[in-house]
């Protein structure tokens, strides 16, 4: 788990005909991409060089790279999720986590029945939320709060039954 990269933003469209892009972000605003210089943007982007970054008044960001020279290429890029490695990373504080962390883990509920696989974790605003794919599909959320989420280990997520939409 600690080795995989983490995901810090990912870019939406192009912004404007020079080949900025707009990204949206996970983490924590436009200040916590400022620190990073080079993104690794998969197989399809390879590596980005941020050369200006500023938010787009709407909780996301329009950034500049040096590799990205008009707005064909930055096109290209939209879909692609710009990560860094956790080295790069500030150490995480006692009881902090990457939502990242959670992505894949297996769901089980609390009295060991398999439910599904961690596919998304967000926030609406009023808590972190859980989104989780079941062997069949469908796909069902639940808070991530003490009651709801028991605890997870790098191969597990545990939730309370009461919480598990059958």
């Amino acid at each position: 788990m600690s080795d995989k990269p983490v995901t810090l933003a990912a870019v939406t469209g192009a912004h404007g005909v020079t080949g900025e892009v707009r990204l949206k972000l996970f983490g924590e605003g436009v200040d916590a991409l400022k620190p990073h210089k080079r993104f690794d943007a998969g197989e399809t982007g390879g590596t980005l060089t941020l050369v200006k970054i500023r938010s787009d008044n709407k909780g996301g960001a329009i950034a500049r790279f040096t590799e990205v020279a008009d707005r064909t290429s930055a096109e290209r890029l939209r879909g692609t999720a710009l990560s860094v490695s956790r080295e790069a990373l500030p150490a995480l504080e006692e009881g902090e986590f990457y939502f990242s962390d959670l992505l894949g883990l297996a769901v089980v509920s609390d009295k060991g029945e398999p439910v599904g696989q961690v596919c998304a974790v967000e926030n609406y605003g009023a808590t972190d939320i859980v989104e989780i794919e079941q062997v069949d599909g469908k796909k069902f959320m639940v808070p991530l709060t003490e009651q709801a989420v028991l605890g997870w280990t790098a191969e597990t997520l545990t939730i309370a039954d009461d919480f598990w939409e059958r």
